[in-house]
């Protein structure tokens, strides 16, 4: 053995090959330590200490948190590390609510997991918990403190990938919690509901918020009809809850299970992704002529949008006005299918099967909503579609395929590959090639896009035109990409940014899958799927010719924006009137608020606020005047934003405010 290239697991010898950790050593040595808190995505925090070993000269480390070296000589499972295993599992249950046979994640909970195949067959320790309230705020995600472990995944999801940092540890020792700042709910934060934070949970921690109920309310109406679109990625995961491999295509029998179901009409969402495709690139090329609001950013992911509108609310008009595939059906639907199956509107229930938490908050924003009903009416996830087939006691890998219903089931393979990071990006250049040219592509593949980097850029010739892409997934990836847009650092004419790393297809709403290549597994599928269809390219689709000429007069028509497009505008993103900087007590003759949000404080508003407290100060005032952080006047292009009294002022400078101070001063004391 060379020392300098080996390292020893469990009598065998093992090669160094650059892993991070020892924790990847072992596991390229087919030995499957336990871990709650280590994700090859994340930053390694240690916490729940299950993947400890012993290494002769070191004792009993964590793995995840210790490199390899050459000549180490290490053990994974002798009776102390087997049993220190144990204690901390029995640690974590004994504090734990053990409700499992009722809890949503009982069949896919790591903990419950691992209690099994550690073998702990008891708690030993007394349970001290104190019950503490669910935070059902939000349609999109349910948080349930009694089940959290403090592994710290989402805490690191939401800050190392999506830049977000909604949640996070709170208080100290035994009372540590993971929970939104300032006490808030989900909702009252800069929460974009993207579901990450749940697809890493081990536990039922945070988990999708269902409306399984509410489907099977609407199926039982005999007034309703009620109506399905089915997202791509869906078609390449639901199989992985009935054993099938991840990235098998199940298209045919979630029809047949859907009938089975009770619904009426079974459509594909991919029909409408089309339409976005003719929209959306239409729009971008008009700009592209007219050299206006470029670079354009889409607008199909709703947690991206939230996040716009959030975080870069100055670049909102560079989003593409185009709603997303989900709303684009509803609106299309809710106008079309009454007539069609002779009913009225409000007899027309609408559902959605997607892979997004965020979807569920989509269809609720009242942007999608006619005469105050919603276009979509109930979005469930893969998972809770899943549910309802076992609930139904239906066996789904012995049903005959069935074909989905026209013309809203039509789809091309543009229109499939949309569940992919790079899928919107490559059915857009499918469409603008023949537009730019006027010749139809020979191979409708546009590989360039494709790949698993968070942030690809791409420069694609289309006839005499050429085009500069970047291809982002991740919200951090897409806040980067956004500051060198906004700063002039960059000249993009096109940006996709899709929330979910790989895109849809690694939803929120997906099964839960550790393994490593289930992405990668269901990203082949549906580019398996575009290819086994005979049209790839979403002008091809002979039933969005027909939909443009009755309903919608044409692409980019008066109608088509009336149902297929709309509108965003800046949002709060913390809900709270703010807090006193100074004492707040008592009764205070003047208020000072000062933004402190993320774009006033790279504007100065620190700076500022500190200056506001030392003038109160220094002259006095502290009983007067009463000097407050808040977080947004949703203004954030015009910061650092002050309110003195009534009056809000924008671009702030400390002379500005003190002035306005001064004069308002002088009014009250007159």
């Amino acid at each position: 053995m060379n020392n300098g290239d080996f390292v020893n697991v469990d009598g065998r010898d093992i090669r160094i090959e650059g892993e991070r950790n020892l924790l990847e050593l072992i596991r390229k040595a087919h030995i499957e330590l336990p871990t709650f808190c280590y994700h090859s995505d994340l930053s390694v925090y240690g916490a729940c200490r299950l993947c400890i070993v012993d290494i002769d000269g070191m004792g009993v480390v964590t793995s995840c948190s210790t490199q390899p070296k050459a000549g180490m000589v290490i053990r994974t499972n002798t009776a102390q590390l087997r049993q220190m295993r144990r204690i901390y599992l029995e640690l974590l249950l004994a504090n734990h609510h053990q409700g499992c046979a009722t809890c949503v994640k009982s069949d896919r909970c790591k903990l419950q997991e691992l209690a099994v195949r550690m073998g702990v067959t008891e708690v030993r320790f007394q349970t001290k918990l104190e019950a503490k309230p669910l935070d059902t705020s939000n349609p999109s995600l349910v948080r349930d403190p009694n089940k959290c472990i403090l592994c710290g995944d989402c805490v690191r999801a939401c800050e190392e990938i999506q830049g977000v940092g909604a949640i996070d540890f709170a208080y100290r020792g035994a009372a540590t919690t993971v929970a939104p700042a300032f006490g808030k709910t989900l909702s009252e934060v800069a929460c974009v509901y993207c579901g990450l934070c749940a697809s890493v949970c081990p536990t039922g921690a945070i988990t999708p918020r269902p409306q399984i109920d509410r489907v099977w309310q609407a199926l039982s109406d005999e007034r309703k009809t009620v109506v399905v679109q089915i997202a791509p990625a869906v078609r390449v995961a639901l199989g992985e809850m009935f054993g099938l491999e991840a990235g098998v295509v199940t298209t045919g029998k979630m029809v047949a299970a859907l009938k089975m179901l009770g619904f009426d009409k079974v459509f594909d969402t991919s029909f409408a992704a089309d339409l976005t495709v003719l929209e959306e690139t239409t729009e971008f090329l008009g700009r592209k002529t007219r050299g206006e609001r470029l670079p354009q950013f889409t607008s199909c992911c709703p947690a991206w949008v939230k996040y716009a509108e959030q975080f870069c609310p100055e670049l909102l008009p560079h989003l593409s006005s185009c709603r997303s595939p989900q709303q684009m059906f509803g609106s299309l639907a809710k106008a079309t299918l009454p007539e069609t199956l002779g009913i009225e509107r409000e007899d027309l229930f609408v559902v959605s099967i997607m892979p997004c938490t965020a979807k569920k908050f989509e269809a609720q924003r009242p942007e999608f909503q006619a005469g105050g009903h919603p276009d979509v009416d109930a979005v469930l996830t893969t998972q809770e579609f899943g549910k309802m087939i076992k609930q139904a006691g239906i066996q789904f890998n012995q049903l005959t395929p069935e074909s989905l219903d026209l013309p809203l089931g039509f789809k091309t393979g543009a229109g499939v590959i949309f569940g992919v990071t790079g899928g919107v990006s490559e059915a857009v250049l499918r469409f603008a090639y023949e537009k730019l040219t006027g010749v139809k592509l020979d191979s409708a593949d546009f590989a360039e896009v494709r790949g698993p980097q968070g942030v690809r850029i791409r420069q694609i010739k289309l006839g005499d035109v050429e085009l500069k892409l970047a291809i982002v997934h991740g919200l951090r990836n897409a806040r980067a990409v956004a500051e060198d847009v906004r700063a002039g650092k960059a000249d993009y004419d096109f940006v996709e940014v899709m929330a979910c790393p790989g895109g849809c297809i690694a939803g929120a709403g997906q099964p839960v899958s550790f393994e490593q290549d289930t992405t990668q597994r269901r990203t082949q599928g549906l580019y398996d799927a575009d290819k086994t269809l005979q049209l790839h390219a979403s002008q091809e689709n002979p039933y969005l010719a027909q939909c443009y000429s009755s309903t919608l007069d044409g692409i980019g028509g008066r109608r088509a924006h009336e149902l297929l497009h709309t509108g965003y505008s800046s949002r709060k993103r913390v809900m709270d009137e703010g807090f006193s900087v100074l004492d707040p007590s008592g009764a205070k003759a003047l208020e000072i608020n000062v933004c402190v949000g993320t774009g006033c404080y790279l504007r100065g508003s620190q700076r500022l606020l500190q200056q506001l407290v030392n003038y109160v100060t220094d002259q006095g005032l502290e009983r007067t005047v009463d000097v407050r952080a808040t977080f947004c006047f949703e203004a954030c292009d015009k910061g650092p934003n002050v309110k003195v009294g009534e009056v809000v002022m924008h671009r702030c400078s400390f002379e500005m405010v003190r002035a306005e101070l001064d004069k308002q001063l002088r009014q009250v004391a007159a």
